[in-house]
């Protein structure tokens, strides 16, 4: 039953529009009420529809450290899908912003432990539909908000390749788990670089699909335009595998604008035959980031593809240094209202909106916000600020300029099939210590995502590919396509794994 606002509550929120009421104002508009009131009070009685639960679990457990080296796994569970199809005898592990009906999900955050989902993400029954196991839910950063492996509730990430450095975020845990072989794929969540940045550091091939090929529904959100889900493997052929599965409209999300689904492991050829590859000048040599050796790794990985087929050639495309820019700009404020102001799910959307999340996290959010990690009270103060002082315009800038964005890459893309840049621009860093300062707490969650954000806001399909290391670290190279050719993307990285140059890690 919705209560009756109080004469002060209505004075709270007359103050906070600027009204000027008088006692006897607010008196008449709560009156005016009740017939309005009344309404909440029958949606309470209806049944609303949820996402379906079609596969048996059991509850599953929090692993032991013992069970939990790399500290990657939040929850353990066993959940057989159909017994057939294309993921049979597939273990898979979901980012913990996954929902999986009956098991705990927290999505990194002090704030959320103890919410336990009453639905399926939409990829979940997708997945056990093909015959997947669901192995459990991977270690994530605090509400993803972070591109290294050290803002989690439950502890940093620690990188199978060197346990003192980053796997790289905020699908921290989904690239341990796959690099160290307790899972075969992973799901991975991606609004400035999420899936392959850890990807990169992990030695992992991660794609972030063309915005709205995979459905989100049932995934908690950070920024709807930014929003990205996909797959996470060893290999190519994993990775175009379960994006086949996965991909498709629900129905359900607003992010999904029809994209036809391909048949993407038929696109692995192992050559590159006919394509043009274009290696992005701008995406080299970020003053006082990227490193000399990091940058000349990916530029001889690149011209590796000519072996396979292909003509590669460098562009210019200036427009790319300006893409954090405009990044920030749609998602600092951006978050702040969905995430933050709108417990994560909003209004003026059509869709499924997953109510129980939403209730749990509201109520949570307001007596647990000093819980939050360093990386969300940054984001969320400056994007209410930016918001309350200059009204949405800038956001509505950035969103604007991302048009322009969107031609420039599109322009290099009619000469070229694919662009290529350093996924990170920089090798795995340390992980801070537990008393580490802010400000280097903040600087090595955020200072890697340069050539990784901008795609998320023009959405085309982006790819890492495990290219080499230095100094026995994982660095990756990132291919970047044509919106709704992520079969292009696919083939050319088969090209490149198949040159044995560069063997997965």
């Amino acid at each position: 039953m919705v209560k009756k606002p109080t004469i002060d509550q209505l004075k709270r929120i007359a103050e906070k529009f600027n009204l000027d009421l008088t006692t006897e104002d607010l008196a008449s508009y709560q009156e005016l009420m009740k017939g309005t009131l009344a309404s909440y009070d029958r949606l309470s009685e209806l049944v609303e529809p949820t996402l379906p639960v079609k596969y048996e679990r059991n509850a599953g457990y929090r692993p032991e450290p013992e069970e939990n080296q790399y500290n990657a796994w939040y929850w353990k569970t066993s959940i057989k899908g159909s017994g057939s199809g294309k993921l049979v005898g597939k273990k898979i592990v979901l980012k913990d912003n996954v929902s999986l009906a009956g098991i705990p999900m927290m999505n990194g955050s002090a704030i959320l432990e103890g919410f336990v989902p009453n639905e399926d993400a939409t990829i979940v029954t997708r997945m056990l539909d093909e015959g997947a196991e669901i192995v459990g839910k991977a270690v994530c950063e605090d509400f993803c908000l972070s591109g290294g492996s050290h803002t989690s509730a439950t502890g940093p990430v620690l990188n199978p390749h060197d346990i003192t450095r980053s796997t790289g975020g905020s699908s921290s845990g989904s690239a341990a788990l796959v690099a160290a072989g307790e899972a075969d794929m992973a799901i991975g969540g991606d609004q400035g670089g999420s899936i392959r940045m850890p990807s990169s550091w992990c030695g992992l091939y991660g794609l972030k699909p063309t915005y709205g090929l995979v459905p989100y529904t049932g995934i908690f959100p950070i920024e709807q335009t930014l929003d990205h889900t996909g797959p996470m493997a060893r290999t190519v052929e994993d990775v175009a595998l379960l994006l086949e599965v996965i991909a498709g409209n629900d129905g359900l999300d607003p992010r999904q604008s029809g994209l036809k689904v391909k048949s993407y492991t038929e696109s692995l050829i192992g050559n590159a035959a006919g394509l043009k590859v274009g290696i992005v000048k701008e995406g080299f040599g970020w003053e006082g980031i990227s490193e000399a050796d990091v940058d000349e790794l990916v530029k001889e990985a690149a011209l590796t593809l000519e072996s396979t087929g292909a003509i590669v050639e460098e562009v210019s495309i200036p427009m790319h240094r300006d893409g954090l820019h405009i990044w920030n700009g749609i998602g600092i404020e951006g978050l702040t209202t969905l995430m933050i102001n709108q417990n994560g799910m909003g209004s003026n959307w059509k869709g499924h909106y997953s109510t129980k999340l939403l209730d749990a996290y509201g109520k949570a959010r307001k007596t647990r916000a000093n819980e939050y990690s360093e990386t969300v009270k940054l984001s969320m103060l400056l994007g209410q600020y930016v918001q309350e002082q200059y009204n949405g315009k800038y956001y509505a800038m950035a969103q604007n300029l991302a048009r322009k964005l969107t031609q420039a890459y599109d322009d290099a893309l009619k000469e070229y099939d694919v662009l290529i840049l350093p996924t990170t621009p920089i090798k795995p860093t340390k992980i801070p210590a537990k008393d580490a300062p802010r400000e280097e707490v903040i600087k090595t969650a955020l200072e890697m995502i340069q050539n990784t954000a901008p795609f998320n806001i023009t959405g085309h399909p982006s790819l890492n590919a495990p290219c080499g290391t230095i100094d026995g670290l994982p660095i990756g190279m990132m291919i970047t396509g044509r919106k709704g050719e992520d079969d292009i993307v696919l083939r050319v990285a088969h090209a490149f794994e198949t040159t044995n140059k560069y063997a997965t890690l």
